[in-house]
């Protein structure tokens, strides 16, 4: 069984490659921000919490994410393994997502880090608010999302390396190109158990 998790900021490419991951090593792709958007979109109970926190750009409650992703992945839980796409992103999700993993004898293999410059993130973020008129994609609330991102989600990138279990990955490269990347190192730990230091 492979468990990953991958985070970095708005824009960076999580989705896309998260997907790309998963049809490559067989996992279950489970996205925080998908499930959440599904269930807006379904004018659900849940829906109609978090709607307001997504359309500002936001971070949803703690335990409202955490029963969403634990629900999710209980289902998955004897799979060949599940990409957990853009969560945890707060410290305290971190943390009891430990407890909940360690409570069900699963191990999480590796965290993988994207790194966009912020004028990039930008660029593209405009470019999908545009295409897919995703509302917590507007230009007016792309400052809000990254400053939350940097209090509340950036922290988690020293609590996984003592852990050592992050994998630092550039996406500022073309997206085969940051493909080919993550998936030799996905590769190079399945054969060695070991995580490169270094950024690729």
């Amino acid at each position: 069984m492979l468990n990953l998790v991958i985070f970095g900021p708005p824009g960076c490419g999580k989705g896309t490659q998260s997907a790309r991951i998963a049809e490559n090593f067989g996992l279950i792709h489970l996205s925080s921000g998908d499930l959440l958007r599904d269930e807006i979109d379904r004018g659900s109970e849940l829906g109609l919490q978090v709607r307001s926190y997504v359309e500002k750009g936001l971070l949803v409650p703690d335990n409202i994410i955490l029963r969403k992703i634990y629900k999710s992945a209980i289902r998955f839980i004897n799979s060949s393994g599940i990409i957990f796409d853009g969560f945890p992103r707060t410290m305290v999700q971190a943390i009891m997502f430990d407890k909940f993993l360690k409570k069900k004898n699963i191990t999480l293999n590796m965290v993988i880090f994207m790194m966009v410059e912020r004028a990039e993130l930008f660029k593209r973020l405009r470019g999908r608010a545009e295409d897919s008129e995703r509302k917590d994609d507007k230009e007016k609330i792309f400052n809000v999302r990254m400053d939350v991102y940097e209090k509340e989600t950036h922290c988690l990138k020293k609590y996984y390396i003592r852990q050592n279990k992050l994998l630092k990955v550039s996406g500022m490269y073309p997206v085969d190109d940051v493909s080919e990347k993550i998936a030799h190192a996905i590769n190079h730990y399945r054969q060695k158990n070991e995580i490169f230091s270094d950024v690729i």
